[in-house]
């Protein structure tokens, strides 16, 4: 009966409040009550929320975080890459640039090893047999000469280093060209040149370049530059220490310089095979081809003038005036030519106008 009595006054509420504003003031401190109650019942559930954000905010902090770090190095590794690339397009050009002012054939090699003995200074590159690399062949960088070929495999190569304490390599002073051996000493900033006279014209900053003696590097490659120079009035030689021009420990793109692959004594029996045979042609056929050119000159013009002797006889034989025609080549062409040729021209020409009142018809 209650729930019934209720229901209805629920229900008449509803449509008063609907039909009149009599009751919006009563609702709206009815909402001020139960705001708080509302507020007080809700306060569980958003401390949990409130804790749960905290916890849940940290972790996700902190994984974002790490996710931050994890792209930032992923960046950085790809900027080195591209100042890698960078540095590496630079090195390309300048072996570019220094391969146009070489003569020889060149090819670019890399460098992909090194020596772990500390006390040689070897480096391995990408090129060897296969490729047609050959013992004892010069490797230079952008800069200057680096070494030579000392091992052969079919796709890689062993170079011995300038600055190895046995390797030696012929120089020469770009300023005067005082010859002089650059010897290695174990360290790679430093060359020093063998027993140079202690009065010799060399200075600090002079430019060493390969001579080419040795037949091994081609010469005018630059090797060194002096550095010290030290002269001990007491000691028959000076003290030269030099610098190498190229960059042995920073270089990792070469130029394998292929040269000719003959040896010295093939070379110069080439050389002298050549010049043999130069000599046997410039020498030999130059003197009979001048002398029998005026030879045969001279005959030819001994007959031309033979040839028109023949028809004067015709006229002779014909008429009786041939005797005056006889007198006037006689008495003309001996001053006209030289007396040599004359008498011989002159004697011929007379006897037919002698002979031909006789027999005519027979001498024909």
């Amino acid at each position: 009966m209650r729930l019934l009595v209720l229901v209805v006054l629920s229900v008449a509420l509803m449509v008063f409040d609907a039909r009149f504003t009599l009751l919006k003031p009563v609702r709206s401190q009815m909402s001020l009550v139960l705001m708080q109650s509302y507020w007080i019942t809700d306060l569980p559930q958003r401390l949990w929320q409130g804790v749960a954000s905290q916890f849940g905010s940290r972790t996700e902090l902190v994984a974002e975080n790490e996710k931050l770090k994890t792209e930032n190095l992923l960046l950085q590794g790809r900027m080195q890459k591209l100042a890698a690339l960078t540095e590496q397009n630079v090195r390309l050009r300048e072996l570019l640039n220094s391969s146009a002012l070489v003569n020889e054939k060149v090819e670019v090699a890399e460098l992909i090893g090194m020596d772990p003995n500390p006390f040689t200074h070897r480096i391995i590159i990408n090129k060897g047999e296969r490729d047609g690399v050959v013992l004892g062949q010069p490797v230079l960088d952008a800069r200057g000469l680096m070494g030579q070929v000392v091992e052969l495999m079919p796709y890689t190569s062993r170079v011995l280093l300038l600055t190895d304490t046995t390797h030696s390599i012929p120089v020469q002073v770009n300023r005067n060209g005082l010859r002089a051996i650059a010897s290695g000493t174990g360290n790679p900033e430093r060359l020093e040149l063998r027993h140079v006279a202690d009065t010799a014209d060399i200075k600090e900053g002079d430019l060493l370049v390969s001579s080419g003696l040795g037949q091994r590097f081609p010469a005018g490659y630059p090797v060194a530059t002096v550095r010290e120079v030290i002269h001990d009035s007491g000691q028959p030689f000076a003290i030269v220490r030099a610098v190498p021009t190229a960059a042995l420990n920073r270089s990792r793109y070469l130029l394998l310089v292929f040269t000719d692959s003959r040896t010295a004594e093939e070379r110069a029996n080439d050389a002298a095979q050549a010049q043999e045979a130069l000599d046997q042609h410039g020498g030999g056929p130059i003197i009979p081809a001048t002398v029998p050119k005026p030879a045969a000159v001279i005959p030819a013009a001994v007959a031309a003038p033979a040839a028109p002797v023949a028809p004067v006889t015709a006229p002779a034989a014909a008429t009786t005036p041939a005797k005056p025609v006889a007198a006037r080549p006689a008495a003309t062409k001996p001053p006209a030519k030289p007396p040599t040729a004359q008498p011989a021209a002159v004697r011929p020409a007379a006897k037919p106008p002698v002979s031909a009142p006789a027999t005519p018809g027979g001498r024909e």
